[in-house]
């Protein structure tokens, strides 16, 4: 394994390491969603809270697949989170980025506006706003790579041309594909169901390499 996988299975999940400032993040985001819910009940339009549960969701199957990549490969995740956190839920999944992606769907939901066929630079909008934001967590990534808390190991996962449009289409691009998906069902139904979909698949996966395989990642 690599000093980086080492690392970061270090106080795997070890509630000792939790930190006081985790406690203010948790209540911005939960203030956040409790917001949007409100509205939600008003309105009847609940399109804002499964956007971030749909970014998230689609976080989880990433994490989750990173995982299981350690373990399959015995060497190194796609990316790993050894440095500082207040917990460390999976070798490249910390709660900080939890946060960060519960809060990002609803970021890029409020990007959108009301008329459904406007355009920016000739570009749907719901596109254009997919693009850009995930052009925009692509270079936040790149950043964090280069300051060592986000480690690359593989060369075809890395700050490259053909890296980081790697990145960008299987890192966020899928996951706001996703949110559209969503939001653009004409019933909740529908919505929900897709929804129901994308959490199922990891957590079957979580609970067939954790909890019976005996995995760790």
């Amino acid at each position: 394994m690599t000093q980086a996988t080492i690392k970061a299975l270090e106080g795997l999940r070890d509630p000792s390491t939790i930190k006081w400032y985790a406690i203010p993040l948790l209540a911005i985001v939960l203030y956040v969603y409790a917001r949007e819910i409100k509205e939600a009940k008003q309105t009847g339009n609940w399109d804002a809270v499964l956007a971030g549960l749909t970014l998230f969701g689609m976080d989880f199957f990433n994490e989750t697949c990173n995982g299981w990549i350690m373990h399959l490969t015995r060497r190194s995740a796609l990316w790993t989170t050894p440095g500082d956190t207040a917990l460390r839920v999976m070798v490249g999944w910390n709660i900080e980025i939890i946060f960060m992606f519960l809060l990002a769907g609803i970021i890029y939901y409020h990007c959108l506006s009301e008329e459904k066929t406007l355009t920016i630079l000739k570009i749907p909008e719901i596109w254009f706003w997919s693009i850009a934001t995930s052009a925009f967590c692509v270079l936040v990534e790149c950043l964090l790579n280069a300051g060592g808390q986000l480690v690359w190991e593989y060369s075809f996962w890395n700050r490259s041309f053909f890296g980081v449009w790697l990145i960008f289409l299987l890192g966020y691009f899928t996951f706001f594909c996703a949110i559209n998906l969503v939001i653009t069902r004409k019933t909740m139904r529908a919505k929900l169901s897709i929804l129901g979909v994308i959490y199922a698949v990891p957590v079957i996966m979580n609970v067939l390499a954790l909890g019976i395989l005996g995995w760790n990642y």
